[in-house]
């Protein structure tokens, strides 16, 4: 028998609070008491994370759905806030039991760590702001799920638009390009009020807690310890001095074989020999159906786990009008099972999300066996590395979407991806970084710096005509209205990931194993010993990144154009 009761609805605050109340007044005095009261709020939070999770994915699922949205905001309202301020209470009696010096470190260490930084964070007048700002970032969700386009004598999501952006005809991807963003900047001003506000809060938030910014309360409020602002400073020079000139060199090629006289937006996903767009499957089954033979060809073990989320309730990955942009997977933490989310349109592009958010579901399905909460919860850093090496894992298989030749153009899109992508990982850790470290600043000091970063970082593109639409470009990025700071992460991670692929380039039975035995390990680590486990340096200076990405090159000059 349980702590918690099986007939407890955990969205009742008046059903939760007895129980919370029953840890905060227990007697404290040994680690046997100590370890009975944190498997208790272990289990008792299972409850409490699924509850809040299913009200997120069901109003992800349908943001115009006024009963699952209020369901979802009254938890945001109504329960988290009282969660804030009783958790607050529990971790301060935990760290004042005079037995807490007598718990074993290598069981605790990690935990007990990150209870001492919520503690030292923690201010009862941030919980209504807190609220303030996911109520915020909703109604991001909100404004993006609701953004349809007519095309071509249909109604589109902005999701279903991209298909459009890789056909041969230059004035079609125009026309599509230009649709898509001219629909974005109706709500532009809207999206930069929301921001703005949140920006406001945030800083709010950061000086009651003693901090002089948001970025320094987020790096603790993160439990980033293992790296500084200063490392992520380097790994954007490092983006800047190693993947930027190879970018640009390909735009370069892509310019010429174009046969253009400049690059603009909707010339950087067409295939550059005038190929029609890949297309991986024609539906969601046929998508997942490929998928699970390619993780069955990598090994048995990862098929399986695939197939286990083919349930009828673990996935929803179709695209659809009133449905929240982007993909995640989350986790049912009481059943402890994954769920993953996303808006397969046929893209090569959806393949590496399907991909991507499976390899989140491996490691929810690793750790699972982890008795307590806290240890089955990895640093965003290595979550991502576990999504991002299955990217690369899967390229050996390609061939069950695809032919020989469309193989080796996937996976020369995805190679080159990676290069475009650890710029643009740095163009938005450092906008966040600017943004957060300067409050107070105006729209368009804002603008001026996202300009600035997009010279330093972006594609070599041609914007005359159409500046408004590149100064809006960051509104599309979602980390950065409802998981601030949340994004150095991808790219922490990508350099892990290409580690692992590596590895398998040698032994894909030795990069599988460390892939499992580091995931495995969830959170119950620390950040530089879950790479550890897995054989990967934790480093993204300079010197790792072009070893890496001097890999890619290599790997890239062995595929066919």
């Amino acid at each position: 028998m349980g702590f918690v009761p099986s007939e407890l609805n955990a969205t009742s605050w008046e059903q939760l609070e007895p129980l919370y109340e029953d840890l905060v007044t227990r007697s404290l005095e040994n680690v046997e008491q100590l370890e009975t009261i944190i498997k208790d709020e272990s289990e008792l939070r299972e409850w409490v994370s699924e509850a809040g999770s299913r009200l997120y994915v069901a109003m992800t699922c349908a943001t115009e759905d006024e009963d699952k949205k209020n369901a979802y905001l009254d938890f945001v309202e109504n329960v988290e806030p009282k969660l804030s301020a009783i958790g607050d209470r529990l971790n301060r009696r935990i760290m004042e039991s005079p037995a807490i010096d007598k718990l074993d470190v290598e069981t605790y260490g990690v935990m007990i760590r990150d209870i001492r930084a919520d503690i030292e964070i923690f201010r009862e007048e941030n919980i209504p702001l807190r609220t303030e700002l996911t109520k915020l970032g909703q109604k991001y969700e909100e404004i993006c799920g609701s953004m349809m386009v007519t095309f071509e004598g249909e109604e589109r999501t902005m999701q279903q638009m991209g298909k459009f952006l890789q056909v041969t005809d230059r004035n079609t991807r125009e026309q599509a390009w230009k649709v898509v963003w001219e629909r974005r900047a109706k709500d532009a001003d809207k999206i930069d009020n929301l921001y703005e506000q949140m920006l406001v809060i945030r800083h709010q938030i950061a000086i009651n807690a003693g901090f002089e910014n948001y970025r320094d309360y987020a790096f603790v409020a993160k439990h980033r310890f293992d790296y500084t602002p200063t490392d992520c400073a380097d790994f954007h020079a490092a983006a800047e001095q190693i993947c930027v000139p190879l970018g640009r060199n390909l735009d370069k090629q892509r310019k010429e074989l174009l046969d253009v006289n400049s690059l603009r937006p909707w010339d950087l996903g067409v295939d550059v020999y005038g190929r029609p767009p890949l297309k991986p499957f024609n539906d969601v089954e046929e998508m997942v159906t490929g998928t699970s033979k390619m993780f069955h060809k990598i090994s048995n073990e990862l098929g399986t786990m695939f197939d286990s989320l083919r349930d009828g309730k673990s996935l929803d990955l179709d695209s659809r009008k009133g449905k929240a942009p982007g993909g995640y997977q989350i986790s049912f933490d009481r059943i402890r099972r994954p769920f993953i989310f996303m808006n397969a349109t046929g893209l090569q592009r959806d393949l590496e999300t399907m991909v991507h958010e499976a390899g989140h579901a491996f490691h929810a399905i690793y750790s699972s066996g982890l008795d307590l909460i806290d240890h089955r919860d990895p640093p965003i850093e290595y979550a991502e590395v576990a999504a991002m090496s299955m990217e690369l894992l899967v390229h050996p298989h390609l061939e069950e979407f695809y032919s020989k030749t469309d193989g080796d153009r996937a996976r020369r899109t995805h190679l080159e991806g990676i290069v475009s992508l650890l710029p643009w990982i740095a163009t938005i850790d450092a906008f966040q970084h600017w943004v957060h470290t300067n409050p107070g600043h105006t729209k368009e000091e804002r603008t001026e710096i996202w300009r600035d970063l997009r010279l330093r970082f972006g594609a070599d593109v041609e914007w005359d005509g159409i500046e408004e639409m590149r100064d809006i470009g960051w509104h599309r990025q979602l980390h950065l209205f409802t998981y601030p700071f949340y994004y150095i992460e991808y790219g922490i991670a990508q350099l892990g990931a290409l580690q692992i692929w590596l590895q398998s380039l040698e032994s894909v039975e030795k990069a599988l194993e460390n892939y499992a035995q580091s995931m495995k390990l969830g959170g119950s680590k620390a950040l530089p010993e879950l790479f550890n486990a897995a054989e990967l340096e934790f480093s993204f200076d300079p010197e790792t990144v072009r070893h890496l990405i001097d890999a890619v090159q290599e790997k890239l000059a062995d595929l066919p154009a």
